[in-house]
């Protein structure tokens, strides 16, 4: 039986093992997936667990996707850039190749929601310059937007991400938001902002073009303050837990042979946990 995994610390919030359980179900697939603690200090000897074939593979979260680049053989360059793996796969001769997923995630949550949505986009706005906006950054750049902003807090810390992986990015703060949102065909959040009863101020969207799409990243709630507010104006939206969804593909194709689908069943099974 093939195994496969995640890992974090703390891991007990993952639905991963309820995604991958529903897919190694629905294929009739003779494997498991499991959800493991490994603190920080035991992920060397966690991850040669995997070399010796114990597991095919797996996915890691906070806080080791950093961590598991110096622990892999391999690393997909897309990974490389944005600095994080995401997905584990061990190969034949033992060898273990990372990769991550979330950039997929980002534009298979996008292609099916809001179908055409890269069609004519001039501009992207991307709010936050954390670790997940690095994948998103990376999205909107092999996608080959033309010009992507990335606003945040503080803007230093906007420049040094625009630098370090290089596009098409102008950064600035939160406060110049005004000045690009009328050529805007999407915006993104990336940052925590809607979680936990929290909302931006001063984010007028009406001045988006009345064809913007607004998407978030955050699933919890799964609509937040800025999703409300796009639809109340008409605007179309995407909530983000289509991007954990669709960020559980390729390691469960990588690991089992079928690539699967991600249907309207699984997400309504997912979305009754939140």
């Amino acid at each position: 039986m093939k195994k496969a995994f995640v890992i974090g610390h703390p891991i007990k919030h993952s639905r991963s093992p309820l995604i991958h359980g529903t897919w190694l179900a629905e294929y009739g697939i003779d494997g498991g997936y499991e959800a493991i603690d490994v603190a920080p200090e035991d992920l060397p000897a966690f991850v040669e667990r995997l070399r010796q074939g114990e597991f095919v593979g797996g996915n890691v979260t906070i806080p080791h996707k950093e961590a598991v680049f110096a622990l892999c053989d391999s690393v997909d360059p897309l990974a490389r850039t944005i600095g994080a793996a995401n997905t584990l796969v061990r190969q034949p001769d033992g060898r273990i190749h990372g990769f991550n997923t979330d950039y997929m995630g980002f534009l298979g949550n996008l292609d099916q929601n809001a179908a055409g949505w890269a069609q004519g986009l001039e501009r992207a706005i991307v709010f936050g310059a954390g670790g997940a906006a690095r994948a998103i950054l990376v999205a909107l750049r092999e996608q080959g937007v033309p010009e992507i902003v990335l606003l945040n807090r503080t803007p230093e810390k906007a420049a040094a991400l625009a630098t370090e992986i290089s596009g098409p990015f102008v950064p600035g703060a939160l406060s110049d938001y005004a000045r690009y949102a009328p050529g805007a065909g999407l915006v993104v959040n990336t940052t925590s902002i809607g979680m936990h009863d929290t909302r931006f101020e001063d984010l007028d969207l009406t001045l988006l073009p009345r064809t913007a799409l607004v998407t978030d990243i955050v699933y919890v709630p799964l609509v937040t303050p800025l999703l409300a507010d796009a639809r109340a104006l008409g605007l179309r939206t995407v909530d983000g837990l289509g991007m954990l969804l669709h960020q559980a593909v390729p390691g469960f194709a990588a690991w089992f042979g079928v690539r699967p689908v991600v249907t309207p069943a699984l997400r309504a099974r997912i979305e009754a946990t939140l």
